[in-house]
């Protein structure tokens, strides 16, 4: 028998995952000399990405690249004090560029940042209204959609910097890509990405190769920003013009954000302050349209670089990035011009091909229709438009439709007793809203039912005044054939409603179903409010003397009928 030494006697101490807060705690990551490369590594990888994203989204803006590097730095250093979600990259993006270029292209640069400040504003007080909350109403298929979008989006703004370029290039992209591939199974003490620049660059600078630089892209600045106020004339008119612009831009920008900050969520398996990031992306926009730059929301491109690509989990990265970007930009613009554009879009390719949720096309084939549909829905109308806000509008309009259709089909109506020759009971089942309830008007056999029919509710519940009109109508038209109708079982909620709604809603007048005759109005009943209640509709239309339209008689909630079983 095999004794036990000290050692083997011993257990293994388990590493126990950090609690949340430590891994995004500043303070802890300062005291950890290993944590504190990361993220400053991570700080210098993204500035050096956003260096290229900032020029051509100031081109698409219409204006001078300063004013797009000039709100990379403000936008990335505010939302490091002000945001919700640390280790989220903010900065110009291409979405808000969109949006408000036709400001600069038609009205002019003092218009142009009022329309950013004005946009900034609405921010905060969007998100001190709690608008956050609304993300909770986009579905998974809709996420998985955006960020597949995204993929394509990323890979796709690559393009131009690979066509119509020297043949250089591509082994030049494909030696980047090799370095990031390669470098993470030997070990991962600096950033891949990060070599991948440097190596290429070394490589284009000892071989004396012309491939096209950052430099090539536009001018960088040589000085640093300075307080801007807008020369505007602070009248309605100036409202006006700005207004429409600042409301997209504030939409865009916080859906965007949002959105980002959910996706970073499920990576690092970390809780965000959506309300918080949604009114300090405000504050952001306020301080960068202050500074003269053009605005911006969060970037999940370099995001994922951010966190993914470099393991970056605090707001010291963030932070770190804008501050490089600066000193790349100011103090060492020469050197930064100089770096091929090839490194930076093998950064790029590979951030799309790890931001793609490829688990996704695997499972396509077994997922419902409709959510598939949703997912390729959301894909297809991003790439189209190239804006990522309207996909996902789109996407949660589809599958708010797929939902509603799907959930219609569970309403039946069943007929289940006869307790006498002169009754007959139906059974509703399901939830009755606008899509279920359209259709439960031709559920009866309203000419060869009995004189006395009652629906049982006990198993349904009444969500809308679709529904309340829907009833209203089938009480007319069995009052068309002198018989009376009694609904029972309602719970407290859809007898609130029903009560508050019956009658008052033209059903009989305006419904093409309710089959009304000239000359003889239906009566519909307001009930008592209680968890049963009662809808008689005598033949002659009205209600009779002992029973006052005001007050009609509840009905006990049916538990078992005679001749019959209860509604199921």
């Amino acid at each position: 028998m095999t004794s036990l030494t000290p050692e083997s006697a011993t257990p293994k101490p388990v590493q126990i995952p950090a609690p949340e807060a430590e891994i995004t705690s500043v303070r802890a990551t300062l005291r950890s000399p290993r944590r504190l490369r990361v993220e400053v590594l991570a700080g210098l990888v993204v500035a050096l990405a956003l260096i290229p994203e900032a020029i051509s989204f100031s081109i698409i803006a219409g204006v001078d690249p300063r004013v797009g590097l000039f709100a990379s730095f403000t936008m990335a250093v505010s939302i490091a004090f002000l945001g919700g979600r640390p280790a989220m990259i903010s900065a110009a993006t291409g979405a808000v560029a969109l949006v408000i270029a036709p400001v600069m292209r038609d009205h002019g640069f003092e218009y142009f940042i009022a329309t950013v400040i004005l946009a900034g504003i609405l921010q905060v007080i969007l998100g001190v209204l709690g608008v956050a909350r609304l993300m909770r109403f986009i579905p998974r298929s809709v996420m998985v959609g955006f960020v597949n979008a995204l993929a394509v989006l990323i890979f796709l703004a690559q393009l131009p910097h690979l066509t119509h370029v020297p043949w250089l290039v591509y082994p030049l992209v494909a030696a980047g890509i090799a370095v990031m591939v390669f470098l993470p199974k030997l070990t991962k003490a600096v950033p891949a990405p990060l070599v991948a620049i440097l190596a290429v660059t070394i490589l284009v600078a000892l071989t004396s190769v012309t491939v096209p630089t950052v430099g090539d892209e536009g001018q960088l600045p040589d000085s640093l920003p300075s307080l801007f106020w807008p020369d505007v004339p602070l009248n309605l008119e100036t409202l006006r013009i700005i207004a429409p612009y600042a409301v997209a831009m504030a939409l865009v920008g916080l859906l965007e954000s949002l959105m980002t900050a959910k996706l970073v969520d499920d990576i690092t398996d970390t809780h965000s302050v959506k309300t918080r990031e949604s009114w300090g992306q405000g504050a952001a926009n306020i301080i960068t349209g202050f500074f003269g730059g053009m605005g911006g929301c969060a970037m999940i491109g370099q995001t994922m670089i951010n966190v993914k690509a470099s393991g970056a989990r605090t707001r010291i990265s963030t932070f770190l990035a804008g501050t490089f970007l600066l000193i790349l930009v100011v103090g060492l613009g020469d050197l930064v011009g100089d770096i091929p554009m090839a490194a930076l879009v093998a950064v790029m390719v590979m951030v799309s091909v790890g931001t793609f949720d490829w688990h996704s096309l695997r499972t396509l084939p077994k997922m419902p229709r409709s959510e598939s549909i949703v997912m390729l829905a959301t894909v297809v109308v991003v790439v189209i438009t190239h804006n990522l806000a309207i996909g996902v509008i789109v996407g949660v309009i589809v599958a708010m439709v797929a939902f509603a259709r799907r959930v219609a089909h569970f309403t039946t109506v069943n007929d289940i007793a006869h307790p006498d020759d002169d009754t007959k009971v139906y059974a509703v089942t399901g939830e009755l809203f606008f899509a279920s309830s359209n259709d439960l008007v031709y559920q009866f056999d309203y000419r060869g039912d009995p004189a006395n029919v009652v629906i049982d509710m006990t198993d349904s519940h009444i969500w809308d005044a679709s529904t309340v009109a829907t009833l209203d109508a089938i009480t007319t038209k069995y009052a068309r054939y002198g018989k009376t109708v009694q609904i029972v079982g309602l719970n407290e909620s859809s007898a609130e409603r029903h009560e508050r709604l019956a009658g008052k809603l033209g059903a009989s007048q305006l419904s093409p179903r309710a089959g009304r005759l000239p000359g003889r109005p239906a009566q519909s009943s307001l009930p008592r409010r209680g968890t049963t209640e009662s809808v008689i509709a005598p033949a002659d239309g009205n209600p009779p003397p002992h029973h006052p339209a005001s007050c009609w008689t509840a009905q006990p909630r049916a538990t078992a009928w005679p001749g019959g079983r209860r509604g199921s």
